[in-house]
């Protein structure tokens, strides 16, 4: 079989010897060469070769004028036929990430999985490349980016700020630190917290990061800061 990409329409032999295990067949994804001694493969197995999601559509290519074949993940496919078989998918995306590129294959991506990625450090914060004369889009480990949209998108890390006044019972206070706990609330409203049982504390926040920009905390809970966050704490005493 020919590959569709190839323009030179050189037909190349499937099978290669190995000096060390003999006769081996050769295929190609995306571009790269595999290499078995298995006359056959199901689509999930090659899928699962080349990094491809199995929800992805994979295709044989198929010398003109017949159509690529689809290849579903139950589909086994022969690879000891005479010529080198290339499978493709037609739907990928690219991006980058600190100016690098990356294929990613379905259209949305979360920013755990660009972080991911991209190796970004914890400590820094993820930013999508808007054009010029309009503020860069900050990116959440939760939030969704369609990669689909028109043109290429480009992410980028930076040193997250560390220096926030937050509003805590209608108080500034100044604020060092990315993230903030329960406790830690309950002291810039109080000076102190109580850890005794009979002591409760109520903490709510708006004006927070997306997608939940308010809510309420519990013991032991953190949330990311925000400049000018608003936080409203209330105690009880529960003897």
């Amino acid at each position: 079989m020919e590959n569709s990409n190839n323009k030179s329409g050189h037909v190349e032999p499937n099978k290669h010897e190995d000096k060390n295990s003999g006769s081996v067949l050769k295929y190609v994804i995306e571009g790269k060469d595999y290499f078995t001694k298995d006359q056959y493969k199901t689509g999930k197995e090659l899928k699962a070769e080349a990094g491809i999601p199995l929800e992805t559509e994979l295709y044989l290519s198929i010398r003109k004028p017949y159509s690529d074949e689809l290849i579903d993940n139950d589909t086994k496919v022969n690879l000891a036929r005479p010529e080198t078989e290339y499978f493709f998918v037609k739907k990928k995306l690219h991006f980058t990430i600190n100016k690098i590129p990356f294929i990613w294959y379905k259209q949305f991506i979360n920013g755990a999985k660009i972080r991911e990625l991209g190796n970004i450090d914890p400590n820094d914060d993820l930013y999508l490349d808007i054009k010029e004369g309009y503020e860069d889009d900050f990116i959440t480990d939760d939030e969704i980016v369609d990669l689909a949209r028109p043109g290429e998108e480009h992410f980028f890390s930076k040193p997250a700020k560390a220096d926030f006044i937050i509003i805590v019972n209608a108080a500034p206070k100044e604020w060092k630190k990315r993230t903030i706990s329960f406790q830690e609330v309950v002291v810039l409203a109080f000076g102190l917290y109580d850890d005794n049982p009979n002591k409760g504390y109520t903490v709510t926040y708006s004006r927070g990061h997306d997608p939940k920009p308010e809510g309420t905390m519990v013991k032991n809970s953190v949330v990311r800061v925000k400049h000018k966050m608003i936080f409203d704490v209330t105690a009880t005493d529960k003897s």
